[in-house]
């Protein structure tokens, strides 16, 4: 038995509560990963994960023997990754989570210049505004915006982005313009985003001084994916809002308009984030770095 890739099967298939996604995330068989956690069970005398034709748990003494195994992994891969550093470049597979409007608008022109520093990284990326679990579906780190929800995880703020309130100039042309918030929610409609957890849509935001308001208002669409939401608004359906970063040529052309530029929408935090026993990896720490240098460019603070 390789005992050290069992260990790994076993971490994995307690984290993705899964053999197959755990089988997948390490490039087995499924038949293999079955079997090596089953020899590391033989091997100990003992049943780590309890199986049913749907479900699997990790026993009690499994919970004990992860809590071991995850951390002497971890120990493994930051001596390995140390190590790696300092004679040759960061090299292997690195998986990134970042929402749609972020990734086609300002990291993926860029990649070529990642690529161009780290040719033997191989970055996967997965591109999506829904919340992810990243212990269970084995990503490094993600880019995500907004409170912070998940304090287990490391978080390096990235930017702070200025949020615009706007329509398309065809929609002021046929609707008129708001002078008021309040006008918006008596006789507007807006292209909105909900959650993809609640099915809500969020309400639009304002902030002038110390004031502070939220508007529902008769959604004429809304969407669950930022990109989308962007090319809702572009269409004329209705007022919504949006990072001001990704509309700015499009106002400076006159196809978009800003709305209520007294009452501002509150700013928008980015930051990346990544588990504790990923600090010392060395292709999560030069991500992290040339994010942090990549995201600068937008940054409203500055």
């Amino acid at each position: 038995m390789d005992q050290l890739l069992a260990l790994r099967t076993f971490v994995r298939i307690a984290e993705a509560g899964s053999f197959g996604k755990a089988a997948d995330q390490l490039n087995l068989p499924r038949s293999t990963a079955s079997k090596l956690l089953q020899d590391l069970e033989e091997h100990l005398g003992t049943k780590l994960i309890h199986r049913t034709t749907r479900t699997i748990t990790v026993t009690p003494e499994g919970a004990q023997y992860y809590e071991r195994a995850r951390r002497l992994l971890g120990d493994l891969e930051d001596m390995d990754s140390a190590t790696r550093h300092t004679r040759a470049q960061p090299k292997g597979r690195l998986r990134i989570d970042i929402g749609s409007i972020l990734a086609n608008q300002i990291l993926l022109p860029a990649l070529p210049q990642f690529q161009a520093a780290y040719p033997d990284i191989e970055l996967r990326l997965g591109v999506s505004d829904r919340p992810t679990d990243l212990i269970s579906e084995g990503i490094d780190c993600v880019i995500r915006g907004g409170a912070l929800a998940d304090t287990t995880l490391i978080a390096r703020k990235l930017c702070e982005m200025d949020f615009v309130t706007c329509c398309h100039a065809s929609y002021i042309e046929q609707h008129g313009r708001p002078s008021q918030p309040a006008d918006i929610e008596q006789h507007h409609a807006i292209v909105g985003y909900f959650s993809s957890l609640t099915g809500k849509v969020f309400p639009l935001r304002f902030t002038r001084g110390e004031e502070q308001l939220e508007i529902n208002a008769r959604t004429a669409v809304a969407v669950n994916e930022s990109t989308a939401h962007l090319s809702a608004l572009t269409t004329g359906m209705g007022i919504g809002q949006t990072f001001a970063w990704f509309v700015k040529d499009m106002i400076a052309r006159g196809e978009m308009v800003t709305l209520l530029d007294d009452w501002q929408p509150p700013r928008h935090p980015l930051y990346i984030m990544y588990p504790p026993n990923r600090h010392l990896n060395a292709t999560v720490r030069v991500f992290v770095d040339w994010a942090v240098q990549l995201f600068a460019a937008v940054d409203n603070r500055t």
